[in-house]
């Protein structure tokens, strides 16, 4: 008897070699569409941190003193850098004006 698993009489053929294949489109379409939907808002670990200071950290409270206008652009780059010298900054570019 001549079956799919048995083919030729000498063993599975080589269409089994697509079994793997398909589960492995399976599982990337999965991965993409969940990618795409569900998983859009979250942060994972694959991508990076948003260099942009949040919160009440002291660059963010620094920044929101300069654009408000608290402080002058002199008085903005000193403290900036003593913060940096402090606690060093996340993303290594200049803060913008």
């Amino acid at each position: 008897m001549n079956t799919l698993a048995n083919w030729d009489g000498g063993g599975p053929g080589p269409w089994i070699l697509f079994l793997p294949l398909i589960w492995a489109a399976v599982v990337v379409g999965v991965v993409t569409l969940l990618r795409r939907t569900v998983w859009r808002g979250r942060r994972g670990p694959w991508r990076a941190a948003d260099p942009r200071p949040t919160g009440d950290s002291p660059l963010a409270v620094l920044g929101r003193r300069f654009a408000s206008g608290e402080i002058d652009e002199d008085e903005y780059w000193r403290r900036l850098s003593v913060l940096d010298e402090q606690f060093g900054r996340t993303a290594g570019g200049s803060g913008t004006a």
